[in-house]
C-alpha cells in the first residue's frame, strides 16, 4: 500500500504573517490582499483564520444598514412587555409582529 503525503497549503511563515496583518486591520479588504499576496482564495483565507482562531464576522444586516432581528426575538419582546406567552404568535408575518411590537412600545411610552 503506497503512503500518501500531504503539501501543507500553508507554510507556519505564511499562517504567522497572515494573522499578524489580519490582527491589525481586520477587514475584508485585508482578506482581499492576503488572498492575492499567497495566490489563494478568500474563502481559504477566511478559512484558515477562522482555524486560528482570529477571523471577525462582519455583523449581518438588512439592505438598509439596520442588524438583523429574528422573528423569535421580536415575540419575545412582545410576550415580556404583555407577560402573556402566545404559542402561535410566531407564525404572524415579520412585518405585522414590528408593528404590533411598536405598538406596543408606544403604549408603554405613554
Amino acid at each position: 500500500m503506497t503512503e500518501v503525503t500531504r503539501t501543507p497549503n500553508y507554510t507556519d511563515e505564511m499562517v504567522n504573517a497572515m494573522v499578524a496583518d489580519y490582527q491589525d486591520n481586520p477587514t475584508k479588504d485585508t482578506v482581499a490582499k492576503l488572498a492575492s499576496e499567497f495566490n489563494k482564495s478568500t474563502r481559504s483565507i477566511v478559512a484558515k483564520l477562522v482555524r486560528e482562531g482570529v477571523y471577525i464576522a462582519a455583523p449581518r444586516v438588512t439592505k438598509t444598514g439596520a442588524p438583523v432581528i429574528r422573528k423569535s426575538e421580536i415575540v419575545a419582546q412582545i410576550q415580556d412587555a404583555l407577560g402573556v406567552e402566545l404559542a402561535t404568535l410566531e407564525k404572524a408575518s415579520k412585518a405585522d409582529l414590528e408593528i404590533l411590537a411598536d405598538a406596543i412600545r408606544s403604549e408603554m411610552e405613554r
